[in-house]
């Protein structure tokens, strides 16, 4: 749509747009930013990323670098047969139960979800749905980078994906946000074969930053079954 067009449905006018556009207005309602969200067909995610942009909080704390509560570690390996991990504002993975281990095991940079999918090639045949999985954790990188602010980690991960894959530059380039879980996780496994996978996230109150992802399987599913198949089996078999 042209300026003008945004301004007319948004209900402002076309000066105090242009001075949004151009940063000379830093203040805006949020009546506005609502107006605008809706005019340029945002969903809740990008909406409330436009929020935390225009009024800036002081960003989460420092435990965001530190090591997972024993007893969430504990409760993960309760976990037999639902692959659990968490993950930081940067998606490193901070921990794993023996499930996650399993479905990843023998693969590089699993580390950090990013460079698993942007710089292990063999992620494309990992997820069956590439693009949408690498657009997701993007989008989400993309929001925790208003969530964490001044992470000099966080800029050399961008800066490196940046360099070495064209893949997330051009996602990157997108400004896409999403900080929420909303489809399966379609997987092909090396030893089991195919998975579909429903995740869910959960933020962590006593780790603000961290995130706890949980993936099942639908109850009497071959994916269910291979899962079973997989608990089954001992490390390196």
């Amino acid at each position: 749509m042209r300026r003008d067009e945004v301004a007319l449905l948004a209900g402002v006018s076309i000066d105090y747009y242009t001075r949004l556009e151009q940063g000379r207005q830093r203040s805006p309602s949020e009546q506005v930013i609502d107006a605008l969200a809706r005019v340029l067909c945002r969903d809740a995610d990008a909406t409330a990323h436009l929020h935390e942009l225009a009024r800036p909080r002081a960003g989460l704390p420092e435990c965001t670098h530190r090591p997972v509560d024993l007893h969430v570690v504990q409760l993960m390996e309760q976990w037999t047969h639902a692959p659990a991990y968490v993950v930081n504002h940067r998606l490193d993975v901070l921990a794993r139960n023996r499930m996650a281990a399993a479905l990843w095991e023998g693969y590089e940079h699993t580390d950090n979800l990013m460079r698993f999918t942007f710089l292990n090639p063999q992620s494309r045949e990992y997820f069956l749905e590439w693009e949408g999985e690498a657009a997701f954790k993007v989008a989400h990188l993309r929001a925790m980078t208003v969530a964490v602010r001044h992470d000099k980690y966080q800029r050399k991960l961008i800066e490196e994906l940046s360099d070495k894959s064209e893949d997330f530059r051009r996602l990157w380039a997108r400004h896409d946000v999403r900080a929420t879980v909303r489809d399966p996780k379609l997987l092909r496994h090396r030893k089991i074969g195919d998975l579909t996978l429903w995740r869910q996230m959960f933020s962590m109150e006593t780790a603000p930053g961290h995130h706890l992802f949980v993936s099942q399987a639908e109850p009497g599913s071959s994916s269910e079954h291979a899962l079973s198949r997989l608990a089954a089996m001992g490390p390196g078999e």
